[in-house]
């Protein structure tokens, strides 16, 4: 049986600090000035608004933007588990997004990328909670979608 060893973590937090260790938005972060400074494009769809306000509540809604956001979704489906009958009980829901930074005062790109990741939802024989399951399988895609982004971008924050 393990436990958890206070001691050793205490002790290893000078290592942390010694390997160059510091965090993204602290004085002297990376990601210091990236807070509330990018702008992300207006939403067009359900997952865009959804993505662009998983985006806005980790990154700061832009109060002085100095960056410029866009975004493309593709999103598709594939059945997962069919039954003897050929109906289908699982779907997954495969999520990809290229997005580009740019400069407002130059309108220069200044960083890109792409994330992928996927999340899936089961069906049901009533339509409703079918169409439920996935609405939020959607919204579960873009929230881990942001994720990636925004862990892309703390990232490589000195980049750009």
């Amino acid at each position: 049986m393990s436990s958890f060893n206070r001691r050793f973590f205490l002790l290893s937090l000078p290592a942390l600090a010694a390997c160059g260790f510091e965090p993204v938005y602290g004085t002297g972060g990376s990601a210091e000035n990236l807070r509330g400074s990018i702008l992300v494009d207006a939403p067009t769809t359900r997952n865009s608004f959804d993505l662009v306000a998983q985006l806005e509540q980790r990154l700061g809604r832009a109060q002085a933007p100095v960056y410029g956001m866009s975004v493309q979704l593709a999103v598709s489906e594939e059945g997962l588990a069919i039954t003897d009958t050929n109906d289908i009980e699982r779907y997954n829901v495969l999520g990809r997004a290229n997005f580009a930074l740019r400069d407002l005062g130059t309108d220069e790109e200044v960083y890109s990328g792409s994330v992928n990741t996927f999340t899936a939802y089961s069906a049901s024989t009533q339509s409703v909670a079918t169409l439920a399951a996935e609405r939020d399988a959607n919204s579960r895609l873009m929230t881990a979608l942001a994720d990636k982004i925004t862990t892309d971008l703390l990232i490589n924050a000195g980049k750009f």
